[in-house]
């Protein structure tokens, strides 16, 4: 949305100073960090969300730095690091959001039958260092297609993840299946729909399983972001975002209306983590990653 007080519709007085001061109070998506009032910007989050960045996505910072950066924006997880880094975030007193390490790739996950031999030894190590660390959600993946029958698939996920599913449950950890999509970044992935994802969850029916709902990855395949969070939020244990199109910054300059999204998931209850995994082209990622979590922090 594009605030601009100099047409001929503007309300007389009405600056853009104050235009941009009730767009950062009602929740409407910004173009930059620098267009928030020094007010906004330094004021303590309402953290009725719990917030998060995936750690891939800062490059040049260092695992350490990054610890540094989010808590001076006021938060304090970090999403996608694996074991040989979690000493250096309980040094910062930083949260291990979603744990990775365990999965073969993005293109060998469950719905394969011909890895899970592989997956299980993976992820039953996996499993015990991540209660031992204290932590809770590790990531996994269903894998391509690789030609089957998305119902096939389903199966052989379920077949897999049941071989492991009962530890997770005995140590505490739940085991999240990313929703990616396969139209733009990640071709032939399987579980690339909500409703497959759904199906999954309710063959397994356990607590300790669910699905990472990537609100970037969902918008391109399948649309209808705060319907499906309203019908289907009980399956959804962590949340991701990034601008659509470009999986760029989340503010005015792509289609998704995150503060709507992120009112949506709060008002569902959901005590889990929403994580930023957005791609920073501005001149200043702090920047771009601090006005992110000021959008989404409703």
């Amino acid at each position: 949305m594009s605030i601009d007080s100099s047409g001929p519709t503007a309300t007389p007085g009405f600056t853009r100073r104050e235009a941009l001061r009730m767009a950062v109070a009602g929740g409407i998506g910004l173009g930059a960090a620098k267009v928030l009032p020094a007010s906004a910007a330094n004021a303590p989050l309402r953290a009725n969300l719990k917030h998060s960045v995936a750690r891939w996505t800062f490059p040049k910072l260092s695992v350490a730095e990054l610890c540094k950066t989010v808590k001076g924006i006021g938060f304090a997880a970090i999403d996608l690091v694996g074991p040989e880094d979690w000493p250096t975030l309980k040094a910062h007193g930083v949260d291990s959001s979603m744990c990775n390490g365990a999965e073969l790739g993005l293109t060998k996950g469950f719905a394969g039958r011909e890895f899970h031999d592989q997956l299980v030894g993976r992820y039953t190590r996996h499993i015990d260092l991540v209660a031992d660390a204290g932590y809770r959600n590790l990531i996994c993946f269903s894998g391509n297609r690789n030609g089957m029958d998305p119902q096939q698939g389903l199966a052989n996920a379920e077949t897999g993840l049941k071989r492991i599913l009962g530890h997770a449950e005995k140590r505490g950890v739940v085991l999240v299946m990313e929703l990616l999509n396969s139209r733009v970044d990640h071709p032939d992935y399987l579980c690339d729909h909500s409703a497959w994802g759904v199906e999954l969850c309710q063959r397994l029916g356990s607590n300790n399983f669910g699905l990472l709902y990537d609100i970037y990855h969902m918008q391109i395949m399948e649309g209808d972001i705060i319907a499906t969070i309203g019908r289907h939020h009980t399956f959804f244990k962590h949340y991701h975002t990034a601008g659509v199109p470009g999986r760029h910054e989340i503010g005015d300059q792509q289609e998704l209306n995150y503060p709507a999204i992120c009112r949506a998931i709060r008002d569902t209850g959901f005590d889990g983590y929403l994580a930023q995994e957005f791609i920073p082209t501005a001149p200043d990622p702090v920047g771009s990653l601090r006005e992110a979590i000021r959008l989404c922090d409703v």
